[in-house]
């Protein structure tokens, strides 16, 4: 079996030199890929390949607001713990609302307090962090979270890296005291 197995092996080297030959003489004819950067603008097939930094998606009934839930799924799920996700409190209930409530609730009645809203008040990414593994984007029931095409992602320090997920949407909630970070 051996000398068949040496007889044969040169063949089989031959083969593997010519089917390799092929692929490089198809591609030796066709058009070049590599872009020189500065002086070449990256061609959108490019860009939109590319997996960047996360973003939200949009809700598809109000393009104003995120279509997170703020299930928060997300956050253990992250392997490089990045990802920050602060729900929206419940409404506060005025001593006359908890007076109701409670004679209702005395009388038998089912009564339905108001629950918080589902929606993130804070959304923040470091991407200084961030391993694009896409542990988040997988995990997300509500697939609100997307990797972005944004190839221009510079900064000079840290800070310039953790971004405001919420910031794209005027409508989203935010805490009265909410200040994003100064860049």
């Amino acid at each position: 079996m051996s000398a068949l197995k040496k007889i044969f092996q040169p063949v089989t080297d031959l083969w593997s030199l010519v089917v390799g030959l092929q692929i490089t003489g198809r591609n030796f004819a066709q058009r070049q890929v590599t872009v020189h950067y500065p002086r070449q603008e990256v061609p959108p097939e490019v860009n939109a390949s590319y997996r960047g930094p996360i973003q939200l998606v949009a809700n598809p009934r109000n393009a104003a607001k995120p279509k997170c839930t703020a299930c928060n799924i997300c956050v253990p799920a992250c392997p490089s713990a990045c990802i920050t996700v602060v729900k929206a409190p419940p409404p506060p209930i005025t001593p006359e609302q908890e007076k109701a409530f409670q004679e209702a609730e005395a009388r038998g009645e089912e009564v339905e307090r108001p629950a918080a809203p589902r929606e993130p008040i804070i959304w923040i990414n470091d991407f200084s962090l961030c391993s694009l593994c896409g542990v988040c984007v997988e995990a997300c029931p509500t697939h609100c979270i997307e990797f972005s095409h944004d190839l221009y992602s510079v900064g000079t320090s840290r800070k310039d890296f953790k971004h405001d997920l919420l910031a794209p949407f005027p409508e989203a909630l935010r805490p009265a005291d909410y200040k994003p970070e100064e860049k």
